[in-house]
C-alpha cells in the first residue's frame, strides 16, 4: 500500500500535469500545492510561493477584492464556482483577464478544507472581443452612413427626373406639331416611370425592394390621368400579386409597362368604345413570373407595340430580364405577355 509521501508525489504529479496554472490551497488560504504551469504563467519561484498566504505572494499582487470576494464570501457558501471573472495588473506579466475556476474539497475522515483554484488566462480573447465590438460598431456606423447617402442620392434622383419630367410636358404643351407633342408626352411618361420607382424606394423601409401592386397601380393612374383623353374615357386596371421586387427589376418592368399601356392608348382603340379596359397584371410562382398588358379594344395588328422607340425599349428590357414576349391579338383585343420560365396565368384578359 502507498505510504503517505507517495500519495503526495502522486498529488504533486497530478497537478503539475494540468496545462491550466492551479493552486492548491488549505481552509486558512496557505499555498500547499502550485502546478509547473502556475510558475511558468505569473513568473514567480517555488521558494517564494509554497507555504505562503495566497494574497502575499508576489508581493502583495493577489491581494485582489474580487479574488478575495471569491474565496471568503462565496466559496465559503459554495462548494463550486466556475468562470469567475477577474482583470488585474500583475507585476511580471502585465494587465491579464483571468477566468476562476473554484472548488472546495472535504474530506470523509477529517475535518480539514481544501480549495482548488484553477486559472484560465483569456486576456487575448477579451481583446478579440472588443475589437470585434469596435469593428461592429464601425460597421454598422458606415452602413448607417451608407442609408443616409443612399436615400439622400435617391431624394435626389427623383426630384431631378421630376424636373425633367416637367420640363418635357411644359415643351409638349407649347409644341406646334402634333407629333412632337407625342412624342414629348411619350418622354415624359417615361421618365416618370422611373422617378415613381426612385419615389418608391425613397418612402419605402427598405432601400433595394418595393411593393410591386403600389407602384404599378401609382404608375398606371399617372400614366392614365395623362394620356387618356376625355373623347376616349380608359380605364386602366392593376392586379398583382408579386409582393415586392428588386428596385432593378422595378425599373424594367416599369418602362416595360409604360411603353406598352402608352401603345394600348394610342392604338387599340381607334374608335369610340364603351367601357374600354387596359388591364396590368403580375403574377409570381417562386422565381418565374408573368407581366401581362392586355386591352378589349380593335386588336389585329392595331394591339401590338408599334414600330420604332417603344418597341425597341420592351425588346431590349425583355431580353436584359432574360424572358420573352408573347402577342396575341385578335378581334377581342391585344394581350403583351412579359414571361420569365414557363407560367400557367390564373388572371383573365381584359374583356
Amino acid at each position: 500500500m502507498a505510504n503517505f509521501d507517495d500519495a503526495q508525489t502522486l498529488a504533486q504529479a497530478i497537478v503539475n500535469t494540468i496545462a491550466e496554472p492551479l493552486l492548491v490551497l488549505d481552509e486558512d488560504l496557505h499555498v500547499l500545492a502550485v502546478s509547473r504551469s502556475f510558475y511558468e504563467t505569473f513568473k514567480v519561484a517555488p521558494e517564494q510561493t509554497l507555504g505562503s498566504l495566497l494574497y502575499a505572494l508576489g508581493d502583495g499582487q493577489w491581494d485582489i477584492p474580487a479574488l478575495r470576494l471569491l474565496l471568503e464570501k462565496i466559496i465559503p457558501e459554495k462548494t463550486a464556482i466556475d468562470g469567475f471573472e477577474v482583470e488585474h495588473d500583475f507585476p511580471a506579466i502585465g494587465r491579464r483577464t483571468m477566468l476562476l475556476n473554484a472548488r472546495k474539497v472535504r474530506y470523509d475522515h477529517s475535518s480539514a478544507v481544501t480549495i482548488l483554484l484553477a486559472f484560465n488566462d483569456i486576456t487575448a480573447r477579451r481583446v478579440i472581443e472588443r475589437e470585434k465590438e469596435e469593428l461592429l460598431g464601425r460597421t454598422e456606423d458606415l452602413l448607417r452612413q451608407k442609408d443616409v447617402l443612399l436615400r439622400e442620392m435617391e431624394h435626389r434622383v427623383a426630384n431631378s427626373l421630376q424636373i425633367i419630367a416637367s420640363i418635357l410636358l411644359l415643351k409638349a404643351r407649347s409644341a406646334t406639331s402634333e407629333e412632337t407633342r407625342q412624342y414629348l408626352k411619350e418622354a415624359h411618361q417615361r421618365v416618370l416611370s422611373v422617378a415613381e420607382v426612385q419615389r418608391h424606394l425613397h418612402t419605402s423601409a427598405g432601400i433595394e425592394e418595393i411593393d410591386v401592386e403600389s407602384y404599378l397601380s401609382k404608375l398606371c393612374a399617372s400614366l392614365a390621368s395623362s394620356m387618356v383623353s376625355e373623347d376616349q374615357p380608359i380605364a386602366v386596371n392593376v392586379t398583382a400579386h408579386g409582393g415586392w421586387i428588386d428596385s432593378q427589376k422595378a425599373v424594367s418592368l416599369g418602362l416595360i409597362v409604360t411603353e406598352l399601356v402608352l401603345n394600348a392608348i394610342k392604338y387599340a382603340f381607334p374608335i369610340e368604345k364603351a367601357k374600354a379596359l387596359i388591364q396590368v397584371s403580375y403574377e409570381t410562382d417562386g422565381s418565374d413570373w408573368k407581366l401581362t398588358v392586355s386591352d378589349n379594344g380593335a386588336g389585329k395588328a392595331a394591339g401590338a407595340p408599334s414600330a420604332g422607340l417603344g418597341t425597341a425599349i420592351v425588346e431590349a428590357l425583355v431580353k436584359q430580364l432574360e424572358a420573352r414576349m408573347d402577342i396575341i391579338s385578335d378581334g377581342s383585343g391585344t394581350s403583351v405577355s412579359i414571361t420569365r420560365a414557363t407560367f400557367t396565368s390564373r388572371i383573365p384578359r381584359a374583356a
